[in-house]
């Protein structure tokens, strides 16, 4: 992302308390293996909470029962940054989870470049579908951070299901929700223009300030060249139409953040 210096008076608002992200780089060295899991102590720690569950499935809080239920089922594993979480064509024997960290899904080019088409931010679900079919992985999985994934069997998901029928609905309305994130990704592929795209995704990953009404910030998750694969342009013509942006007043950006100083110009943009 293009580097500008900005004034240190006291113009813009603070962005909000989020601790930066790990960025992906390429590296000769091969990536630091991921901590220990110290017993099933350690594993039960690294399951969802009631806060987890209740983002996965963003339909209010999930009963107890139901949620300890899952995570009896669940197996928890870490992945280190830069680490396949699971292969495009590998059977998909599991349904999984992403608890927290960062992961890109792509497609593994020659010479191990990667070229991303979504982010996934944990908790969220990251494959939902394939498990359910018994199909294979339609995408790489490429952890960004320290990942750690959770995963259940079609069968122990059933079987849970089963014993809990709400989270059959749950299930459901996941599934429905992805497949309109889908569907509404590739509408803008197909029907926006390129600063139609842009806008959209930086909307999309806006963070409303409280204290400055109007405005927000962007944490950029992964580096410019993957967030221009994802909208289907070239890394010079993101940069090209950051410039644009803050030509118009738009936005600001300093390294890897990106200030939002006219949220209603960007929805404008975005629905263009």
């Amino acid at each position: 992302m293009e580097h500008r210096r900005v004034s240190t008076a006291a113009t813009l608002p603070p962005p909000p308390e989020r601790a930066p992200l790990t960025r992906l780089r390429a590296s000769a060295r091969p990536a630091p293996p991921p901590p220990p899991i110290e017993g099933p102590a350690g594993a039960r720690a690294l399951l969802p909470d009631a806060r987890s569950w209740a983002e996965l499935f963003a339909a209010g809080p999930v009963p107890l029962a139901e949620a300890q239920a899952l995570n009896d089922a669940g197996q928890v594993r870490r992945v280190a940054a830069g680490m396949m979480v699971f292969q495009q064509g590998e059977p998909a024997r599991t349904l999984v989870m992403v608890q927290d960290g960062d992961v890109a899904l792509g497609m593994r080019g020659e010479e191990g470049s990667f070229r991303t088409e979504r982010h996934v931010h944990g908790p969220s679900w990251l494959d939902l579908s394939a498990g359910w079919l018994g199909e294979t992985h339609a995408l790489d999985a490429r952890a960004l951070t320290l990942v750690t994934v959770v995963e259940w069997s079609r069968e122990a998901l059933w079987s849970v299901a089963e014993r809990h029928p709400a989270l059959a609905r749950r299930l459901i309305l996941a599934l429905a929700r992805e497949a309109r994130s889908l569907a509404a990704n590739t509408h803008e592929l197909i029907h926006k223009d390129a600063p139609g795209r842009l806008a959209a995704w930086l909307n999309s990953h806006c963070h409303a300030l409280a204290d400055a009404p109007g405005r927000g910030v962007v944490q950029l998750p992964m580096r410019k060249r993957d967030i221009a694969s994802q909208l289907a342009i070239t890394p010079e013509t993101l940069s090209r139409l950051m410039r644009s942006f803050t030509g118009q007043g738009i936005i600001q950006v300093a390294g890897y953040t990106v200030h939002v100083l006219d949220r209603s110009a960007l929805e404008k943009l975005a629905g263009s």
